[in-house]
């Protein structure tokens, strides 16, 4: 008896399995699995009295993080304390305040004008079809808003804008800057474009060693910038700006950098070009990046081959010299950075550099005079800073800042000694450092001494980079490279 209903049962299965496939295929072949879907969906929403709007982390464009999602992340971190039960925490503001927002799956209800509003976060790992052994960080998460249907016009327009304006506060409060590297990309794991760290300079226009008109013009300049929005978009030009700091090596480029972002409380990109594979890259790079940020390209004359002598260079290798090259293998390593001068030129002052605004771009070299003219024109480096060697300004603001003192007898002979001797700020700030613990006066008076020994060697023994003017290093090079070349014919000679 029992084997009869069981196979009646198994019987049935089978049937309707079979009726299944057949009709699944005839509906596929008259397309009317999306009618039904369109009908049952439509059925669904008559009955169904409430709307949801969902927010995903990436933009349409796919190429930056969503402004909104952004922004409705931080206003969910005002009010996910008080009703949530969930959380994800992490430290901000120089690792003072906690940060709580809501962890995926939580939900949480919203009470706006006497209206409930109920917020959902989810997220959902990217299906990988290929196989490897690092772990995949792209996960899609999204929000999504629900509210009932008879308050569709506060839902839209009223509570939305209220959201968006308070995340946005928000946001500006909380407020972390960060200094940001490019990470190269590695094989079999995706990462992120940037890597960042809290950005914790302490170097301030107060304590720059420079001359103190300079230093005001510098801070005039950053502050007609910042408040100029509209008058960029008037003038019909991208809110950004050029900035080419200049100067032998320890003239404090990288402090002014840093000065410039506590001033206008701006995050640091410092962008490594060597790292990047090719243009396609550096243009994602500066799609990735935020406003209210300066990139910095430290060493530009040493990053690619962006200087005077590439021209000199193409202009004596012949296309037979060129076809040599080719043929026995001197190509660019795979490897190697593949950025043109080209590219970069679009990078600062093409269509792409309109993305983000408020935004300063910074070069800085050793070497200004070796740079392609292209690169460091006005409208693409609009400020050229020159960073020189400490004057007796310069040398009372370290004084003040190392020693804590404003004057004492021995200035004067310091001041003499600068007048006939260079030296860099970096130099004069080792000697005003305290070696011993002693009194206040005492210090001051023995960093002083060590300071004038070392301005009357240096007056002995002149630094010898300063008789070496750039042009004198280019002569240098060319005729290495003429040499090197000589040489690779003579070989050729011989081979043959």
């Amino acid at each position: 008896m029992e084997d009869g209903w069981l196979q009646r049962i198994m019987s049935s299965i089978a049937t309707i399995s079979l009726v299944w496939v057949m009709l699944s295929r005839y509906l596929e072949t008259f397309n009317l699995n999306e009618y039904i879907s369109i009908l049952t969906s439509k059925l669904f929403g008559y009955f169904y009295p409430y709307i949801n709007i969902k927010f995903p982390e990436q933009g349409g464009d796919k190429l930056k993080r969503s402004e909104a999602y952004t922004a409705i992340e931080e206003y969910l971190g005002t009010i996910c304390v008080a009703k949530g039960k969930r959380f994800k925490a992490e430290i901000r503001k120089e690792n003072k305040n906690w940060y709580l927002s809501m962890d995926d799956k939580e939900e949480i209800i919203d009470n706006f004008n006497g209206i409930k509003f109920w917020w959902g976060s989810n997220s959902q790992a990217k299906t990988n079809t290929s196989i490897s052994f690092y772990p995949s960080s792209d996960v899609k998460r999204h929000y999504r808003l629900t509210f009932h249907r008879q308050h569709k016009e506060v839902g839209y327009i009223k509570y939305l804008n209220h959201v968006i304006e308070t995340g946005k506060k928000e946001a500006i409060k909380k407020r972390q800057r960060k200094l940001y590297t490019n990470n190269p990309e590695e094989r079999g794991y995706r990462e992120k474009l940037w890597i960042h760290v809290p950005f914790e300079h302490p170097s301030t226009f107060e304590t720059l060693a420079m001359d103190p008109n300079q230093k005001r013009e510098i801070i005039d300049d950053l502050v007609m910038f910042s408040r100029n929005k509209d008058y960029y978009k008037r003038i019909g030009k991208a809110w950004k700006r050029g900035y080419l700091l200049y100067g032998p090596p320890g003239t404090g480029k990288s402090s002014m950098i840093a000065a410039m972002a506590n001033f206008l409380d701006y995050s640091i990109y410092d962008l490594e070009l060597t790292a990047v594979k090719n243009n396609s890259m550096l243009r994602k790079l500066l799609i990735a990046t935020e406003g209210k940020s300066i990139i910095v390209i430290e060493d530009i004359d040493c990053s690619l081959d962006v200087t005077e002598k590439r021209k000199k260079a193409k202009k004596k290798k012949s296309k037979e010299e060129e076809e040599k090259d080719e043929i026995k293998g001197k190509k660019k390593d795979d490897n190697d950075s593949k950025v043109t001068l080209s590219g970069l030129l679009n990078f600062i002052d093409g269509l792409w550099s309109a993305c983000g605004g408020e935004r300063l771009i910074i070069f800085t070299t050793n070497h200004v005079k070796k740079l392609d003219p292209a690169l460091i024109r006005r409208g693409r480096m609009d400020k050229h800073i020159e960073l020189s060697y400490c004057g007796f300004e310069a040398f009372k603001v370290l004084a003040y800042n190392y020693l804590d003192i404003k004057q004492h007898p021995l200035f004067v002979e310091v001041e003499n000694l600068m007048v006939e001797v260079k030296i860099t700020p970096a130099d004069v700030a080792e000697n005003l450092i305290p070696k011993h613990r002693l009194g206040e006066e005492e210090d001051a008076t023995i960093c002083l001494e060590n300071l004038i020994q070392t301005l009357v060697e240096f007056k002995a023994n002149p630094i010898l980079e300063d008789l070496e003017s750039d042009d004198d290093d280019d002569k240098r090079e060319e005729e290495e490279t003429i040499k090197k070349e000589d040489e690779d014919k003579d070989e050729e000679e011989e081979e043959n």
